[in-house]
């Protein structure tokens, strides 16, 4: 069953399922979605696991993890089902079998018994000698028995297609109009274990699955002719094509897997990115951002308003630099416009990972996690970077210890310091602590004053050196959360406790 050419548009995405999710995957998501959305049509997640040699069991799963973590969520996949059902290519073998059979009778394919070590030896010898790399067509209008008797024979053929001498090697582009394409050579179209190759698959899963336009990374430009070929000969309507842009590492070479970790979808998880800033990053590497009033580029935009945008004659199709300082202030700006609550919401995963919360926080550990989390919120560009700074409000007194650069900044006066704000926050009542904004008891602002009057002012000391000694014994670094609001935090008996414990080391030599 294939959808109507008259009906809404139908875009999929199409990974397969080979190890950790390529952020390619995530890229190509985002802009099928976004033109389905638009435009009030689906949008299918297949998965394309007719490789069983890369195969691994766990990357389906991750899949659907990922793309759900991003908010790019589709109308009919292998998870959800739908009227196209299945949507694994594995479960699909019997829906390409008639299609092959259809081409072997008409002469448009034909079986091949060539080993791999004669395909390697073929290749080689063109090599050498310059000539284009394609198969030579030695099985060819032979029988089974005629190839048999030459070298280089494997029992079980594969299929190939006939590519004729006058194929197309042009095609229409939403992207980049029309499209030039190498001459392509019989490709494999049937492998040995049954399994069709992309190229059979992918026409014949979209053909049967109504997808009416076919979103894919440049690097699928060489193969369009064959796509368009076996449309053709099998009297199906081709869909519209759309090559994105590939992505590109800062030497412009092609971001994979094994060259760059962030080509890995679940490292930015791991890494405290937040989704909405991902989608909102990768949008901008292909399209254009809206200009204001004023003619200034607008590069903070939802997903909802890059869809309602959307226009393919707008897509870039220049690869684009994966600029991850780029991504890094865009997460930052998305961090500082979350609400408090739920900037704390999301840094727990990171803290339990850490080990600084347990994964069942109590109420109160929640609490004292808001109040940080207020502390810190414009000083983080990822998530992960909380964890150094909310660390000490969740250690014992005992357990803080004190960083080498903040130990190393601590001046001559550090003790008279200590000792003097010892002395003067111990005469502050701590009753009704605990409530950041309170300007009596145990509070910010009494602190504050208390401590400028008993150091700036009395020992005559500037505040840029008053304060540093406090900073180390409260937090144990030199660069942390803002000093007075974190004493209240703390309460009134953990700070007397850390400033002791650091003026003791410091008397002791």
């Amino acid at each position: 069953m294939s959808a109507s050419p008259t009906s809404a548009p139908r875009l999929r995405v199409a990974p397969s399922p080979t190890g950790d999710p390529h952020v390619g995957t995530a890229y190509m998501s985002l802009f099928n979605l976004a033109f389905a959305r638009q435009q009030g049509g689906s949008f299918v997640l297949r998965i394309e696991d007719t490789d069983r040699a890369r195969f691994r069991a766990d990357s389906e799963q991750q899949v659907f993890d990922t793309l759900h973590w991003l908010g790019l969520s589709w109308d009919e996949g292998p998870d959800v089902g739908g009227p196209y059902a299945p949507y694994r290519q594995s479960e699909r073998l019997k829906t390409y079998r008639p299609y092959v059979e259809r081409l072997l009778d008409e002469g448009r394919a034909y079986h091949c018994w060539c080993s791999q070590d004669r395909l390697a030896e073929m290749r080689d010898k063109q090599q050498k000698l310059k000539l284009p790399t394609g198969y030579d067509r030695l099985c060819h209008g032979k029988t089974r028995e005629e190839r048999e008797v030459l070298p280089g024979f494997t029992e079980t053929p594969v299929v190939r297609m006939l590519i004729p001498e006058d194929v197309e090697l042009q095609f229409d582009d939403l992207i980049r109009g029309r499209v030039s394409a190498p001459r392509p050579d019989d490709q494999v179209i049937l492998k040995a274990d049954g399994f069709p190759t992309y190229h059979l698959a992918v026409v014949v899963d979209d053909h049967e699955m109504g997808i009416t336009h076919v979103v894919r990374g440049e690097e699928w430009i060489s193969s369009t002719p064959k796509h368009v070929l076996l449309y053709r000969w099998l009297g199906l309507e081709a869909p519209r094509f759309a090559h994105m842009p590939l992505l590109r590492n800062t030497d412009k070479s092609k971001i994979s897997k094994r060259k760059n970790p962030a080509a890995r979808l679940t490292w930015f998880q791991e890494q405290g990115y937040l989704p909405e800033a991902l989608v909102n990053f990768l949008a901008l590497l292909a399209y254009p951002p809206k200009q204001d009033a004023e003619g200034n580029d607008v590069e903070v935009f939802s997903f909802e308003e890059f869809a309602k945008d959307f226009d393919w004659g707008k897509v870039n199709p220049v690869g684009p630099i994966f600029d991850l300082k780029k991504l890094e202030w865009l997460n930052g700006v998305y961090i500082r416009e979350l609400e408090v609550g739920e900037l704390a919401t999301r840094l727990l995963p990171y803290l339990e990972r850490e080990e600084i919360l347990p994964e069942s926080p109590s109420l109160g550990e929640l609490a004292r996690l808001r109040a940080v989390t207020e502390l810190i919120q414009t000083r983080m560009a990822l998530l992960t970077e909380a964890a150094a700074l909310v660390r000490p409000f969740y250690l014992a007194d005992d357990e803080l210890e004190i960083a080498d650069d903040a130990r190393a900044q601590l001046k001559e006066n550090a003790g008279e310091v200590l000792a003097t704000a010892t002395r003067v926050l111990g005469d502050i009542d701590d009753h009704g602590t605990g409530v950041l904004g309170s300007e009596s008891g145990w509070s910010a602002p009494v602190i504050e004053a208390a401590l400028r009057e008993a150091i700036v002012d009395g020992l005559g000391i500037k505040p840029k050196f008053a304060f540093g000694p406090l900073r180390t014994a409260v937090s144990g670094q030199r660069i942390s959360p803002p000093l007075f609001e974190s004493m209240e935090i703390l309460g009134k008996t953990s700070t007397l406790a850390r400033l002791h414990r650091l003026h003791d080391e410091l008397s002791q030599g």
